[in-house]
């Protein structure tokens, strides 16, 4: 791979959203430098993730077009700023890229970088915060929207932001599975980990069976959790999920009242929702036992407001809580689940499926039909960066 110097810029291929509602079209773009706090990595392998396809349609609250999205990123480090803290980022060090923060509020400072009150400005406006410039622009001089989450990575090359970037020590083979660890699989299994902590007797289900709701159940069975249930409308991803480890399945699609539903197999003490689907949250926390936890991961949408009975819920001293990226700190985080990866305790192989990036189409169709849990677009067809 053939790169220029850190102060020219660079030609590159990238996935870029021309303006809201429009497709992802391969094309060059051009890179600025890397900067002191930066890290130029090649992309071997982008996880897809909802989050991608909801900012692609402008639903998101910050954020502009011309835009390169991405925000599972795994690939090799070609050069490092040279003020980047981290001295294990090292050229030729393979990496996962997952999200950015300030890491100087009491939040970052205390390992909790999700909850980072700058997270939504930080990650979603794909700029540079410190002077608000766009680190990838279109040839025609156009800037566009490049540190998405501190990374951007559908591109060939990508300048990332140092606190994105996590090192890791994995074959390059294993690479391709381990691309989702930095959003989607951490969100789910570090909700279940971090946030609602369930013993082997807990009842635990999972609402929505893509990505986030497969890590979560994975992970609750690498406790040692025994009573598993996985919700889904679809038939296939609730075969799925028993195949993974769900000791019951409810279909949403069988059933009109999901608490007798619940309660016909035992109850439910705690609940990670996924789908953000506003009646199934609803009908969830009515379901829970006394003293139960619903974990939102799922973001409702804003005109349809959640229904339930404030006293009932204040009575029975239900928690719900709102959780932003399983709330991990990712150099912490990400080699914890690689190790329960290689230990056979969290077996994220059989979640995903590799696409040439050239077919972008056909694994965001096989996401729609539910086909596929986790799409992963491979960048190993994309030629080396031009002079």
């Amino acid at each position: 791979m053939t790169v220029q110097n850190h102060s020219q810029n660079m030609r590159t291929q990238a996935l870029v959203v021309e303006k809201a509602g429009s497709p992802f079209v391969l094309q060059e773009i051009l890179l600025d430098e890397v900067r002191n706090d930066e890290v130029l990595v090649e992309m071997k392998y982008s996880g897809l993730c909802h989050t991608d396809i909801v900012a692609q349609h402008g639903l998101m609250p910050v954020g502009g077009f011309p835009a390169v999205l991405g925000h599972e990123g795994a690939g090799v480090i070609r050069m490092v700023g040279k003020s980047v803290k981290n001295k294990s980022l090292e050229k030729g060090k393979l990496v996962l890229l997952s999200f950015n923060s300030c890491q100087k509020c009491s939040s970052c400072v205390s390992g909790l970088p999700g909850n980072c009150p700058s997270s939504t400005e930080i990650n979603f406006a794909g700029t540079r915060k410190s002077d608000g410039s766009h680190p990838a622009k279109l040839l025609d001089g156009t800037g566009a929207r490049g540190q998405f989450f501190g990374q951007s990575s559908f591109s060939k090359l990508a300048v990332v932001h140092e606190n994105s970037v996590v090192p890791c020590d994995v074959s390059e083979e294993s690479l391709a599975m381990m691309a989702p660890l930095g959003c989607g699989y951490q969100t789910g299994a570090g909700t279940v980990l971090n946030v609602l902590k369930p013993t082997p007797t807990t009842r635990l289900a999972v609402f929505g069976m893509g990505a986030v709701g497969c890590a979560a159940l994975l992970a609750a069975k690498s406790l040692g959790v025994t009573h598993i249930i996985a919700v889904d409308i679809l038939p296939g991803k609730l075969e799925f999920a028993r195949s993974l480890g769900a000791t019951e399945t409810i279909n949403t699609g069988d059933v009109d009242d999901i608490c007798a539903a619940f309660a016909a197999i035992g109850g439910v003490e705690h609940i990670i929702e996924t789908t953000g689907i506003s009646k199934l949250i609803a009908q969830g926390i009515k379901a829970l036992s006394h003293a139960g936890k619903m974990a939102l991961v799922g973001v409702p949408r804003p005109d349809m407001p959640i229904d339930i009975d404030p006293l009932n819920f204040l009575m029975s001293t239900k928690t719900l809580v709102g959780v932003i990226e399983g709330q991990c700190n990712p150099p912490e985080t990400l080699p914890q689940l690689i190790q329960l990866y290689q230990q056979g305790h969290f077996p994220i192989d059989k979640l995903g499926k590799v696409y040439d990036v050239q077919n972008i189409e056909q694994a965001l169709e096989d996401l729609k039909a539910g086909t596929v849990i986790k799409p992963i677009l491979s960048w190993n067809s994309i030629s080396d960066t031009q002079q």
